[in-house]
């Protein structure tokens, strides 16, 4: 067994047989799930009913307001027109109510659009004063057609709503925000790859940092290279991570399977549903929860897959190498928040890139070119795989990835068995461009 293996083998029992390992493995999802259940649970809570002040000295507007108590929960209009206007505002600076909103009396339809005031002690919500200035817009125009002698109830009638059916070429209906979901399953898994680059990268410079300061490392170069101290580490390290996301994989197919069976999906390339039934799945809530299933299943689930496991391995390598490089160029972790940021920053550009170019336009020129880019390759281009991606983009794409990740470690290297040995003092980037050149 060579050297470097059985580094693998020590780093990769040291990861998996780690107490906190193990239950965050098999805890996660469940957190995820429970996380997930409990923000739902809040959204689902009523928030508690807000009273409005309308004070309405032209008497037009009071009653449209009224009337949406029935419709709201969220805010209860109360007519307090009678009351004293210096009164209604002691009440609002005592938050007796949540807001007063004062409509003067007007001589013609053009003065409310200007003199309408809302008064509350703290700034409403955009989509509250939205919803007000509709309820007083629709009030005006319609009497601003009665007034000019249109029928009201014709011009009703004659408004038309469009409802548009999505139909892929097949024949097949589809359903409507398919391209958020992609998005959004390309986004978890870049995120993913984001978060445990950070994790387990960090995990290789802890590492490397402990071996350090307690000096175990100038034994274990004595009968081992440099070189495959650090190769020995980031690919033990990397194979824990795969693990745990394989059970996770598992774990997650599990659970998509199961809501397959409980909503009655059938699932795999046979699977089809007529245009009768998708028609009628649409009035339904079980149904539009089976479409949106069987979408997802239509997804290249394998081509994610794998791409999520080329791709974390490619992106964990080329930025693990930077993470051992510093973890040896430093005496602490305290010492390392220098050097973190300028490899931080690729990932968070990615992340913003991904969900600012790729939900818009997948194959644009901004996505295609971040994809092929070493650094942001690994999240951007696997947030535009369930677009569908060609073949030979991929191809060029990994083959930049590990490229780079080999050069980036024949660097890396150089100041890994430079600065394994340095102690005492706190290295610059001037210093480790030195360390380049030994």
């Amino acid at each position: 067994m060579s050297i470097i293996t059985l580094i693998i083998k020590r780093e990769f029992i040291a990861k998996v047989r780690n107490k906190s390992f193990i239950v965050m493995t098999f805890l996660s999802p469940l957190l995820f799930v429970a996380i997930a259940s409990f923000v739902a649970y809040l959204s689902s809570m009523k928030a508690e009913t807000k009273r409005i002040a309308v004070h309405d000295e032209s008497g037009m507007f009071v009653k449209e307001f009224t009337s949406q108590n029935k419709k709201n929960d969220e805010y209860k209009y109360l007519d307090l027109s009678l009351i004293d206007l210096k009164f209604l505002r002691d009440s609002i600076t005592n938050e007796s109510y949540e807001g007063l909103l004062h409509i003067p009396k007007a001589s013609n339809s053009k003065d409310f659009e200007s003199k309408i005031q809302f008064i509350s002690n703290s700034s409403p919500s955009i989509s509250f004063i939205e919803n007000v200035q509709d309820i007083i817009a629709n009030k005006l125009t319609k009497n601003n057609l009665e007034a000019a002698n249109l029928d009201t109830l014709a011009i009703k009638n004659a408004q038309s709503r469009v409802n548009i059916s999505l139909t892929k070429a097949s024949g097949e209906e589809s359903v409507k925000g398919l391209n958020e979901i992609k998005i959004g399953i390309g986004g978890a898994f870049g995120y993913l790859i984001m978060m445990f680059i950070i994790i387990y990268g960090n995990m290789v410079m802890r590492s490397v940092i402990e071996e350090k300061t307690s000096r175990i490392v100038e034994i274990i170069i004595s009968s081992v290279k440099p070189f495959q101290l650090m190769m020995g580490k980031i690919i033990g390290t990397s194979l824990a991570g795969l693990l745990q996301f394989l059970i996770w994989a598992i774990i997650g197919m599990s659970l998509m399977f199961a809501a397959s069976v409980f909503f009655g999906v059938n699932v795999g390339s046979t699977a089809r549903v007529s245009p009768e039934m998708m028609q009628t799945a649409q009035q339904e809530m079980t149904g539009t929860a089976q479409m949106y299933i069987k979408e997802l299943w239509n997804l290249p689930i394998a081509s994610i897959l794998i791409g999520f496991v080329i791709y974390f391995i490619g992106g964990y390598f080329l930025y693990s190498s930077f993470y051992a490089a510093i973890g040896a160029a430093v005496d602490n972790q305290t010492d390392s928040q220098q050097f973190l940021l300028p490899i931080i920053m690729p990932l968070m550009l990615s992340v913003y890139v991904g969900f600012f170019t790729v939900i818009n336009d997948p194959h644009g020129t901004v996505a295609v070119v971040f994809s092929m880019i070493p650094l942001t390759s690994p999240i951007v281009m696997l947030m535009r795989i369930p677009f569908g991606v060609p073949l030979w983009q991929i191809a060029i794409s990994v083959t930049l990835l590990f490229g780079s990740f080999f050069g980036v470690v024949w660097f890396a290297a150089k100041i890994y068995r430079i600065g394994i040995l340095m102690y005492g003092k706190k290295p610059t980037w001037s210093e480790m461009y030195k360390w380049l050149k030994y």
